[in-house]
């Protein structure tokens, strides 16, 4: 039988990158004390207030159909949150609502690119990215982070990679895997070479809400001039602790919207009125656990600088937003995956592979904040052994 070429341009695009959290899961569904620090889930649960505004909502019957643009009430708020925080007027016409940032990013993608045309990601990334751009048909060309630049994006490594097939910049503003945050005149810089050769800027920005004290936040919305290029994606899965909520949603030039909407009829036609309800509170209020997950995941951070780095040829990235931290542990001689993958036998330790994210964090490890710190302490004491452990075979 036949297959469409999207399946096979997927192939190896899904579970596979997961595959030590699912070897992990599947240990503790067993017995085995397995201490997680793969998957970026909230470390509290859903705010009281939001269930229960969920729960009241379907009492009053908001089960029904939904608007394909999303309910009136969460655009409204959505629109009302980003004029605020961007300093320019947003309309309700700059805004569609879809569930999760994943399902928004595909539709944005699709609506924006098709074979033939490149889309430029940084490298590392989100493990999903090079499906999202896969599915499209579309090229995916990366760009170096590089971690002497703290793994910000260069417009000079940018530059050197523009094709007359660019079509999509595509930003992940705080970054998943390495908690970078990009500083205004690097949007600048990005910004003048998208007018330039007119490309698209596409912004993740799902951790925006979560970046550590000190830490500014700038997004591309926030330039005036580049406000017809620009489309931004967010939910709540992060800054209100709703990840299984799927509630998220784009905000972009009003034309791109229009565009956009036959696209998420045709895959949807709206979303949940009663999330939605939900959206709308919690959009409209600052989130109430936010700044205490970005507290506790800064100092467990720290907790893990100061266990590893340096430590049996362990070097430590220090984020400065999001939910995770990164480790080199080249000098071990082995790649993420293999480490990763003893560590998880010899100490029980479930930690995700660089090469998930992407060629720039081959021989590291993305290691989850979201454990509490006495479990990160033990669970870096266990990092620290094993390595030493590789290191003494080695000599």
């Amino acid at each position: 039988m036949k297959y469409a070429s999207v399946t096979d341009r997927l192939a190896d695009l899904g579970g596979a990158k997961w595959a030590i959290h699912a070897r992990a899961r599947a240990l503790k569904a067993s017995g085995a004390e397995i201490i997680e620090l793969t998957i970026g889930e909230p470390d509290v649960p859903t705010p009281e207030r939001y269930l229960t505004a969920a729960a009241k909502a379907m009492a009053a019957g908001r089960t029904g159909y939904s608007n394909g643009r999303g309910e009136p009430a969460v655009v409204a708020a959505l629109a009302a949150r980003y004029t605020e925080r961007r300093g320019r007027a947003i309309g309700t016409d700059q805004i569609m609502c879809l569930p999760g940032t994943q399902t928004t990013l595909y539709a944005i993608l699709r609506t924006l690119v098709e074979a033939g045309d490149e889309v430029l990601l940084g490298d590392p990334m989100y493990a999903t990215y090079e499906g999202l751009i896969s599915q499209t048909g579309a090229a995916m060309v990366p760009v170096p982070l590089r971690p002497e630049h703290g793994f910000r994006m260069q417009a000079a490594d940018v530059a050197s990679r523009i094709t007359p097939r660019s079509r999509v910049l595509f930003l992940n503003t705080p970054h998943n895997p390495t908690g970078a945050v990009l500083r205004a005149e690097d949007i600048r810089a990005l910004g003048d070479l998208a007018k330039a050769h007119d490309l698209w800027i596409v912004s993740d920005e799902v951790y925006e809400d979560m970046v550590f004290p000190g830490v500014t936040f700038t997004s591309p919305l926030d330039f005036a001039d580049l406000a017809d290029r620009v489309v931004v994606a967010s939910s709540i899965s992060k800054s209100h602790a709703s990840p299984g909520f799927r509630s998220g949603w784009c905000v972009g030039p009003a034309e791109f919207c229009d565009r956009l909407l036959p696209l998420s009829e045709t895959m949807l036609f709206g979303s949940q009125p009663f999330i939605a309800d939900m959206t709308a509170l919690a959009v409209s209020e600052p989130s109430p656990v936010a700044g205490g997950m970005a507290e506790r995941f800064s100092r467990r951070a720290g907790l893990i600088a100061q266990a590893l780095d340096g430590v049996a040829g362990l070097r430590v990235h220090r984020p400065e937003a999001g939910m995770f931290a990164l480790v080199d542990v080249r000098a071990t001689g082995l790649s993420g995956e293999d480490f990763a993958a003893g560590l998880l036998d010899r100490q029980q330790v479930a930690v995700m592979p660089g090469e998930s994210f992407g060629a720039g964090v081959q021989g590291w490890l993305r290691l989850s904040l979201t454990q509490p710190d006495d479990r990160i302490i033990e669970a870096s004491g266990r990092i620290a052994a094993h390595a030493a452990t590789l290191l003494g075979n080695a000599a």
